[in-house]
């Protein structure tokens, strides 16, 4: 297992392979589709005026994003009422929705992890290659079980976008994770695919 605290430097990232288990601690930001976009329209690609609070949470993520970590998640979220928040869960969700942003997004903020489920494609693995970075696989269907591994959460930005889709600012302790998509150039998805791509053909050409 290896300990990963964010901020994350490059030699830490580029000393990553696929497989290698990992424990993540320190800070980082849930971000899904809604957000995603919004940083590509707005602070990326600038194809949409600031509005709003923008230039505020721009300036806020920035920061925390340098030699940090997003992670693909939709949590449930208690103490909206009060602003007293506590995750109850946590689990990844599905990355690929992201492939047309992640990487433009990593090297913009240099964003050193990526975390979600199902992996990525071959746009974000050449982002990992250059920003240097990492896609993180977490356990899917353990949402509880990593909810207790966000000690604090210690913001939101952009609640406007709904709780799943909002930018939440978690801190996190001992939080588990596979590489899977390294700064080598290597992607455990990519390998399966084809594998199983071959195996497919195999079982076509079989006779009846």
């Amino acid at each position: 297992m290896k300990n990963l605290t964010m901020p994350i430097s490059n030699e830490a990232i580029l000393d990553l392979k696929v497989g290698d288990p990992v424990s993540l601690n320190g800070v980082m930001i849930t971000a899904r589709d809604a957000a995603h976009k919004w940083m590509i329209e707005t602070l990326v690609k600038k194809t949409r005026p600031f509005q709003d609070d923008d230039a505020e949470v721009y300036a806020a993520i920035k920061q925390l994003l340098n030699g940090g970590g997003i992670y693909h998640c939709g949590p449930v979220v208690a103490g909206l009422d009060t602003k007293d928040y506590r995750f109850v869960a946590a689990g990844p969700t599905t990355s690929i929705r992201e492939e047309p942003y992640q990487a433009d997004v990593m090297r913009h903020f240099n964003v050193k992890v990526v975390i979600g489920k199902g992996g990525m494609g071959p746009k974000t693995l050449k982002g990992c290659e250059e920003t240097p970075g990492v896609y993180l696989h977490a356990i899917g269907g353990a949402a509880s079980l990593i909810a207790q591994t966000v000690v604090k959460v210690q913001g939101v930005h952009k609640l406007q976008f709904g709780v799943p889709e909002a930018m939440w600012v978690i801190e996190v302790k001992d939080f588990p994770a596979v590489v899977t998509m390294d700064a080598h150039g290597d992607s455990l998805h990519a390998v399966i695919a084809q594998s199983s791509k071959a195996e497919f053909e195999r079982l076509l050409a079989l006779p009846l």
